[in-house]
């Protein structure tokens, strides 16, 4: 029996899409596996790896692996790690605060089924919303204007009314968000303007901030997307009510944008990393699994409070860029299509640390590639418009196979409160690029007659590079932790072949 065997053989199975993987120290409680025995089976032996070495890092009392995971950096992609006393850079990871954001449109399906409109929609949006590494809104013929100054205000305040109203942005979307602001590490905004300062008293940060800024209302490359959505809307009794609630209009077009913050967020995480990996060489603190990727900060240290200010950064800037995107994405549609009305219907997550309540006490639940899940009655959502469905949860799969909206279920609770965030890579891009022939993704798309925005998808993000989506969300449904509200079908694309940012 090879390596790999032996390491998935140890995963037990509780229930039809439940297992559990014995920490190798067996006095910790196991790692929660989600996913039915095909997406078990399918875990390859690094992730396992990296979920083992997380589960054993010092103060990490849960961990949990979703259906969609897959090596990451230090812990995997698609898993859950909860500490009460230690922050972990990694299970964040680079690109802070990636997420998802979901506008529905007043625009019925059969007005974008002339290819000619949707080239059109395409060529607009690409106008205001550049894709790739390192593009800003100077590299577009409609883009916004973002000083330095406004962008500070931006990592500061996130959200806010006079940041929306500089941006053209709704402020009501403000009240769609999972989080339209962070906080510093003693829940002040003062501590967001000190450690903004200090980051300026480094040339290197104050020199490249303005560029940074002017990286707003950008998807950047690799995984990230912009996506024209049909929305089908489940005819269950729950997909019903909750679809009402969400704001989703069954047989309209929607748009679904994936995104981060950008080099911003980029630049934050690895200086952290720097810091961190000099504080435990200085001090001869062993690293976790010796993975340099595993760096922690107890709280209450000044480099844990350095963090969590960053992390707020770079949040607030991943929270505005979204908002930014759905403006100009609005913008664009009522140029080619007037009378274009929009809302937003939820912006949520995927690379964060929360302080949540998990068990009977309050921790932080790092979610790196996982999505919070707060299902109906959860105390978090009293006084918002979801405290009777739960709020929105929004999946991605891949164009062909379609992305859904998920609403949670008490069920939830097994798995901390979370759900994955996508589909999940089973092919490396290099294997991709390998394994894959560009004609054949190409003429998927076209029979699809999925558009895209460049002359050839990239191969390294073509459907056949992530799991089985439809096994993904038996897993979520069969485990029990949420159920679906509405399938969302692509009509086009626009993202970038870069290497991604996340």
């Amino acid at each position: 029996m090879n390596t790999l065997e032996t390491t998935k053989s140890t995963i037990i199975a509780t229930g039809e899409a439940t297992g559990i993987l014995p920490a190798r120290n067996t006095s910790l409680k196991p790692i929660t596996v989600i996913g039915t025995e095909a997406i078990r089976e399918g875990f390859d032996s690094l992730c396992l790896k990296q979920a083992l070495n997380s589960r054993e890092a010092p103060g990490v009392t849960e961990l949990v692996l979703n259906p969609d995971a897959h090596a990451g950096y230090g812990a995997p992609v698609g898993c859950v790690m909860v500490s009460p006393t230690h922050i972990y850079p990694g299970p964040v990871g680079v690109d802070i605060k990636c997420s998802m954001s979901l506008l529905q449109t007043n625009v019925r399906k059969d007005e974008i089924d002339d290819k000619s409109v949707r080239r059109a929609l395409i060529n607009a949006i690409c106008e205001r919303t550049p894709t790739g590494a390192g593009k800003d809104q100077r590299s577009v013929k409609n883009g916004r204007d973002i000083s330095a100054e406004l962008g500070r205000k931006i990592c500061i305040e996130g959200a806010s009314e006079e940041v929306c109203e500089a941006l053209g942005i709704p402020f009501e979307w403000a009240s769609r968000c999972e989080d339209s602001y962070h906080l510093g590490h003693d829940r002040t905004r003062d501590a967001l303007e000190r450690r903004f300062e200090k980051l300026c008293e480094k040339n290197q940060f104050e020199e490249r901030f303005p560029k940074k800024a002017r990286q707003l209302g950008t998807y950047g490359g690799g995984n990230h997307f912009g996506e024209a959505e049909v929305v089908e809307i489940d005819k269950t009794p729950e997909a019903q009510r909750a679809a009402e609630v969400f704001g989703l209009k069954h047989d309209y077009v929607a748009f679904l944008s994936h995104c981060g913050s950008r080099g911003l967020g980029h630049d934050l995480a690895a200086n952290q990393f720097k810091v961190l990996e000099k504080m435990f060489d200085e001090w001869g603190i062993p690293y976790p699994a010796n993975d340099k990727k595993l760096v922690y900060a107890p709280l209450g240290t000044q480099e844990a409070k350095d963090y969590l200010d960053d992390m707020a950064i770079g949040s607030n800037f991943a929270t505005v860029n979204h908002l930014l995107i759905n403006a100009l994405v609005l913008e664009a549609f009522q140029e080619v299509l007037p009378g274009t009305e929009g809302k937003l219907v939820y912006f949520i997550s995927h690379n964060i640390a929360r302080h949540e309540k998990v068990g009977e006490k309050f921790q932080w639940v790092h979610r790196k590639g996982a999505t919070r899940a707060f299902p109906a009655g959860h105390f978090a959502l009293k006084n918002t418009p979801f405290s009777e469905t739960g709020h929105p949860i929004l999946l991605p799969g891949n164009p062909r196979d379609g992305s859904v909206v998920m609403a949670a279920l008490p069920g939830a609770e097994k798995s901390c409160y979370s759900v994955n965030h996508g589909a999940g890579r089973q092919m490396g891009r290099k294997a991709a690029f390998r394994n894959l022939d560009q004609k054949e993704v190409d003429a998927g798309m076209n029979e699809a007659d999925i558009l895209f925005n460049g002359r050839s998808y990239p191969r390294d993000e073509a459907p056949d590079a992530y799991k089985d989506f439809k096994e993904v969300l038996e897993s979520v449904e069969k485990a029990e932790l949420a159920h679906k509200v509405a399938h969302l079908h692509a009509r086009f694309v626009i993202k970038d072949a870069s290497k991604a940012d996340d």
